[in-house]
């Protein structure tokens, strides 16, 4: 399933709150991402309506099974890229925005080659 970037920024988002706090709320997504309530909730119905998020009646957030694949893809390449960037001696701030921005473009066949450079790199 192809998601767009916004998508997957609030999939990844949703899933670094979880791991944080135990659980999602919608306020915590718009804190987390520096978006309004009404962009949260605009962009919430849309994952809700792709099958991708649940909502329950008290407004927590679950993602579905869907919806955590591609969340976890999207924060492992981010994770990764931003572990790959700072090996390059890029100070962690600027490479966790960095990875931030490559995440989601960066073809497959380029993230795995980057894995099997990092991957040869730790081997040394």
């Amino acid at each position: 399933m192809k998601t767009q970037k916004t998508s997957e920024d609030y999939l990844e988002a949703m899933l670094m709150i979880k791991e944080q706090l135990g659980y999602i709320r919608s306020v915590d997504v718009a804190k987390h991402l520096g978006v309004t309530k009404p962009s949260v909730t605009y962009t919430t119905k849309r994952l809700r309506e792709s099958g991708l998020i649940k909502m329950d009646e008290a407004g927590l957030i679950t993602l579905t099974e869907t919806g955590m694949e591609v969340a976890s893809r999207i924060y492992g390449r981010h994770k990764v890229l931003t572990g790959f960037f700072t090996a390059l001696g890029v100070d962690e701030k600027t490479a966790r925005e960095d990875a931030c921005k490559v995440e989601h473009d960066l073809s497959q066949v380029t993230f795995d080659a980057i894995c099997r450079h990092a991957s040869r790199q730790l081997k040394k």
